[in-house]
């Protein structure tokens, strides 16, 4: 499916998201002992990246028993941070097992490019990785994989992957086929966030409702600075600011169930919707000069600059504007400090967008065991390590230190009183993308340049969505 929301995620914009993010650039905590002896004695912190690949392989806990090599697809490149750790751990695995790993090193895109067309012949990996979303539209519906349930009670090492994984990140209609079986297990987490620069804004407290987050802008002109940050040209980052705001009235599936009502009226029915929007339209008057006329990733670079206060962007916010002031030079550093979108008034649902990465096993892999088992063993907690400490990357464990810039967010995210749901609310990924294309996002950017009200927005969504479905077959 055209995904403009993975694209964003994952090196949208001339690759420079996940693509790009290497280590923190900031001292992760030096290890006492290898990783793999600290998590046997229960203490660990985060090793450096250049400790982590000196890191002694563990024992694989669940050992193939027939498999003596497996075939994994990997949408990361070799030469990435998260290749790398990939790659690591892959070694580590033979050499415990002496079960070869035969990585091909495919990048984002090749679910389409590569997978889908090779369901159909025998010529498929063992096992794969991408986003949940992405693997869901395009490989499991053409029943393309086959249940990893089992693997949840594979131990990896330090407990099984039902123990050391928080069931809020594979215990979700997500991560399950149809039938509801398990088709992947996370291993990377992303969220989102305001960003802000704890040197700028000082002594800031996270704002709990919509007045307290717009008192933070006013504050922010009356300092001489713009308030918000955004790269107007990716139609998702734009997108971010209503979508947010309306699951919070809505709850999670909402957005997603009034794009597909095909007579357009749930964008009209629920009152929640004109509210986010009459938001939406007040937080466009905070934008940044120049916000819908720049190319990513200008106007970031901006807020890096100390141009704007804020900045609403995913977890990989942090590594890119860090990596853009280093090429700078000048020894500029942010000190980052996060809050999560408050809650409108009215709103009921305490949502937080998550968006996760995982390993999927085909259905017609021949070496299931092996691709199991590798999973498993990947998620052992000093292996799974290399994930924060060298791609500065959010993981599903609990139990791992956490890179201190993103620290914030994995606490949100972690949060037993906030519902997970999907970027987006899976909105972008309708009839291919063709919706969010087609409808949405020309209506969403009117809204932040005053073009519509609030209620003019919905009134063009509901009469857009009409249109939008009648062409389709």
């Amino acid at each position: 499916m055209s995904n403009t929301r993975i694209l964003a995620a994952l090196g949208l914009a001339t690759s420079l998201a996940l693509t790009a993010c290497g280590s923190s650039g900031t001292p992760a905590s030096e290890t006492k002992g290898s990783p793999a002896q600290q998590a046997d004695s229960g203490e660990f912190t985060l090793p450096t990246a250049a400790a982590y690949f000196n890191t002694t392989c563990p024992a694989v806990a669940a050992k193939p028993a027939t498999d003596k090599e497996f075939t994994y697809w990997s949408m990361w490149t070799k030469d990435e941070p998260q290749g790398k750790v990939v790659q690591y751990i892959a070694d580590c695995f033979t050499k415990q097992t002496g079960v070869k790993v035969n990585i091909q090193w495919l990048g984002r895109a090749y679910l389409r490019q590569n997978l889908v067309p090779a369901l159909n012949t025998d010529t498929v990996p063992d096992l794969f990785d991408q986003d949940l979303t992405n693997v869901k539209a395009a490989i499991v519906q053409p029943g393309g994989t086959q249940p990893v349930d089992d693997v949840l009670d594979m131990k990896t090492g330090d407990g099984t992957v039902r123990e050391v994984l928080p069931a809020a990140y594979w215990d979700t209609p997500a991560a399950k086929d149809d039938a509801g079986k398990q088709f992947s297990i996370p291993y990377i987490v992303m969220g989102d966030a305001w960003w802000y620069n704890k040197k700028q804004v000082a002594a800031l407290q996270p704002p709990k409702r919509m007045d307290e987050l717009f008192a933070l802008f006013d504050s922010a002109k009356k300092a001489g600075r713009s308030a918000v940050a955004l790269d107007g040209d990716i139609s998702y980052y734009a997108a971010w600011f209503f979508e947010q705001a309306a699951a919070r009235y809505v709850g999670p599936g909402g957005l997603a169930k009034a794009a597909q009502d095909k007579t357009g009226q749930a964008w009209k029915s629920d009152p929640g919707f004109q509210k986010a929007a009459e938001y939406t339209a007040k937080l466009g008057g905070y934008l940044i000069d120049g916000w819908d006329a720049a190319k990513f990733p200008q106007i970031q670079q901006r807020w890096a600059d100390g141009d704007a206060d804020f900045l609403f962007m995913g977890s990989w916010g942090p590594t890119e504007t860090r990596e853009y002031l280093n090429k700078q030079g000048g020894g500029d550093a942010i000190d980052y400090g996060s809050f999560q979108y408050p809650m409108p008034e009215g709103a009921t649902h305490d949502v937080i967008e998550v968006q996760e990465i995982g390993f999927s096993v085909t259905k017609k892999a021949k070496h299931a065991e092996a691709a199991k088992a590798f999973i498993a063993y990947f998620l052992n907690k000093a292996m799974l390590a290399g994930v924060p400490a060298v791609a500065d990357s959010l993981t599903p464990r609990k139990d791992l230190p956490v890179p201190s810039d993103i620290a914030d967010l994995k606490t949100a995210l972690d949060d037993p009183a906030k519902t997970h749901m999907l970027f987006m609310d899976g909105l972008d990924g309708i009839a291919g993308g063709k919706f969010a294309e087609q409808v949405f996002f020309p209506a969403d950017n009117d809204l932040l340049k005053g073009k519509l009200t609030g209620q003019q927005f919905v009134d063009k969504l509901a009469a857009k969505t009409a249109e939008f479905w009648k062409t389709q077959h």
